[in-house]
């Protein structure tokens, strides 16, 4: 009960946050269209490494095989040893606006049967974009935080995940995304969350603090904004403008409940039309015995007799209980406080609370959107 009280305040407690409007920066409520990441791909071979490597896989012989051929080192598959090396995919991110010659981090993961990358150097690696262009190349040593050991009688230990490491600034960048933002005499701004009073708002903040007509709400998730054709001054004036601050659309009456762990999070804007549940529990137990039998009796001779190998008789007893169901009653335009104060009441438990809302919204009763994650 203990548990369940701390689960009740933390919900009253998530109500009362979500009721005030606060007012939040644009650069946390949006996005630049065109300025964004760009996911680089590759892939490479791994040295160095003490043993721990994919063996004699064929993917990384014949890997090993084409790097020493491009140093004029002629070798036969069937004459190396892939023991101390791995063949590995490497993934990394490139930002927007990034020159040449700036690095970049990159994420090295194994593909085939190495156990550990720990102390391994990663070789030189092209990373391609999407369009299967050369963006940047990798190549260092590869820090590892996980820990692997396996034993002569192949007993196993492992800590976190040693077969992924990272190499910090790994990568140097060899080619720029190009990207419109400097080309173009205005800027679209991006919602994280689409919600048409929130773009109205935007749109409203800008205009009040730029001039009229600067942005105009293109949907529920874009604004467009007039911005000064002169690079430095459209950064300037982008750094004004994601520090405006916004207040936000009330979110829409949401209740989300994860039916595998038991978490519910309900928006602060839920209501209940008036409605009265009764709820209770039914409980089935079912206990399985073995009764040994005495057998049957068994002539051995003289007279005498014996009884035959008792076998077990199978004795099910089936209980069902049913706690005393309570009830209560939803006036009209019931709050999420309210609703909390008599569903705790009645020392609901959070799958209770599951099944009751669901049946308050099969009635029509529930004033707001049940997601089942």
């Amino acid at each position: 009960m203990q548990i369940l009280k701390y689960f009740w305040a933390l919900i009253s407690f998530i109500s009362i946050l979500s009721n005030p409007v606060l007012a939040d920066r644009l650069k946390d409520l949006t996005s630049l269209a065109g300025v964004r990441s760009n996911q680089l791909v590759g892939y490479g071979v791994v040295v160095g490494l003490a043993g721990t490597g994919d063996g004699n896989t064929g993917i990384t012989l014949q890997s090993m095989q084409s790097l020493v051929s491009r140093f004029g080192v002629t070798s036969e598959v069937e004459g190396l040893n892939g023991d101390n090396s791995a063949a590995v995919m490497i993934t990394a991110d490139l930002p927007p606006f990034t020159k040449p010659g700036q690095a970049i981090d990159v994420t090295v993961s194994t593909i085939g049967g190495a156990e550990s990358l720990k102390g391994g150097t990663l070789l030189m690696a092209p990373l391609l974009g999407a369009d299967g262009e050369t963006y940047a190349i990798a190549q260092g040593n590869i820090v590892v935080g996980g820990l692997g050991v396996t034993g002569a009688d192949n007993s196993s230990l492992t800590v976190n995940i040693p077969t992924v490491g990272r190499i910090p600034r790994g990568a140097s960048v060899e080619r720029t995304v190009p990207t419109e933002f400097l080309n173009t005499d205005f800027v679209i701004l991006n919602l994280h969350r689409g919600d048409f009073s929130t773009a109205n708002n935007v749109a409203e903040v800008i205009n009040n603090n730029f001039g009229a007509d600067t942005a105009i709400p293109l949907d529920t998730n874009s604004i467009r904004v007039r911005a000064p054709n002169d690079p430095a001054q459209k950064v300037a004036f982008v750094s004004v403008l994601e520090n405006l601050e916004v207040e936000r659309g009330a979110p829409p009456a949401k209740i989300i409940v994860n039916s595998r762990t038991g978490t519910l999070v309900i928006s602060g804007n839920v209501k209940v039309t008036p409605a009265a549940v009764s709820h209770g529990t039914l409980s089935v137990r079912v206990n399985e015995d073995q009764i040994a039998d005495g057998g049957d009796a068994i002539a051995i001779g003289d007279g005498a007799e014996a009884n035959a190998a008792a076998a077990p008789v199978p004795d099910t007893q089936i209980t069902v209980e049913e706690d005393v169901a309570k009830a209560f009653l939803f006036d009209a335009g019931v709050s999420l406080s309210d609703l909390v104060d008599a569903i705790n009441a009645v020392g609901a438990t959070p799958s209770d609370l599951v099944a009751i809302l669901e049946a308050l919204r099969e009635a029509g009763a529930l004033n707001a959107e049940l997601i089942v994650i």
